[in-house]
């Protein structure tokens, strides 16, 4: 039986999910080593606390985290709602290749939909925008899945001013997901506006600054071997002590409220509207419950007005990605 966590309402159509999601990529890649049961396990205890907005992707893991999701939801179908996304693969030379082609849309849903065991997505994401194929297009194909029933919304990750306005034009997008943080609040220049004269939801990834806001990562020692925070810009050299810092003011107005560190960064983002609904991720139960707690602090105008001074817009050190394919696909034309 869920619990009475908050909803929120994602675009104009009435998306209606939790008010915080759970991220799954970290069940399957990137952050160490994965542990199946402790995996399902955590995602059986967000659904339990009420968090029932998940998300995923055909890239993670290459298939392995919807094909965990869908084995976690199974027999649960009817609390969850399921956000899943398309167009990267991964290629040979550790970064990203994007294919928006129409045929891609139809063949990643299919796929996805078998490996997930279910009959409709409810939310279906382009990953990243493909600078080569008019997003019109993409979007086209994404929109005929909704009118086949494989899928109820649509939404665009990533992606910039210009992509938006020209999506909408083609069909409804009830969510855009973009990082945003206290150390990454690029999205507040110009998408943001935009995609709020649209109706449409903010889903932020990564609310977390990749676990470095929960002050639990110290030293880059504290990452696994295989852990790709190890070679990112904002974790290694100069750049690691010098985020140290914005994570010790945010650890002090934290114990100030009675918060985890963790919990006062979600709490921000929550803060930043009701059209906004972060998924942060964890592969832990424990991590989980931390998370949820951030719904109930509150915080008053005085403590956004200090949390912007502590982590003003471009106050982290160091790029969002080694890889700049995992970035911006239509990066050109961000700023339009």
């Amino acid at each position: 039986m869920s619990s009475d966590l908050a909803t929120r309402t994602l675009g104009r159509d009435g998306l209606a999910v939790s008010a915080l999601g759970l991220g799954c990529m970290g069940m399957s890649q990137m952050y160490g080593a994965a542990d199946r049961q402790e995996s399902i396990a955590t995602i059986h205890r967000a659904l339990d606390l009420g968090v029932t907005f998940l998300d995923t992707s055909d890239v993670y893991g290459d298939g392995h985290n919807e094909e965990l999701v869908g084995e976690a939801i199974s027999g649960r179908r009817d609390e969850v709602q399921l956000a899943t996304k398309f167009s990267l693969t991964h290629s040979p030379d550790g970064g990203m290749t994007i294919d928006g082609r129409s045929e891609n849309v139809r063949a990643c849903a299919e796929a996805s939909l078998r490996r997930l065991g279910v009959d409709v997505i409810d939310l279906y994401y382009q990953h990243r925008v493909d600078p080569t194929v008019p997003i019109e297009d993409t979007v086209g194909a994404m929109a005929e899945l909704v009118a086949q029933g494989k899928v109820r919304y649509l939404g665009l990750s990533e992606a910039s001013a210009a992509s938006i306005r020209r999506a909408v034009a083609v069909h409804p997008i009830a969510a855009l997901q973009s990082e945003w943080s206290l150390w990454t609040r690029d999205l507040e220049d110009t998408v943001l506006g935009v995609a709020r004269e649209h109706g449409i939801g903010i889903v932020p990834f990564s609310p977390l600054g990749r676990g470095f806001l929960t002050g639990a990562i110290t030293s880059p020692a504290d990452f696994a071997e295989d852990d790709w925070r190890r070679s990112h810009p904002r974790f290694t050299g100069e750049a690691f002590a010098a985020n140290l810092r914005l994570v010790d003011a945010v650890r002090e107005l934290a114990a100030e409220k009675g918060a985890t560190p963790g919990q006062l960064a979600l709490a921000w983002v929550m803060a930043q509207g009701d059209d906004v609904v972060p998924i942060p991720g964890t592969k832990r139960r424990s991590y989980l419950e931390e998370n949820v707690g951030a719904a109930a602090v509150e915080l008053t105008g005085e403590d956004l007005t200090r949390l912007d001074a502590i982590a003003p817009p471009g106050v982290a050190v160091g790029g969002r990605y080694a890889n700049t394919s995992y970035a911006y696909g239509d990066s050109p034309e961000r700023a339009g």
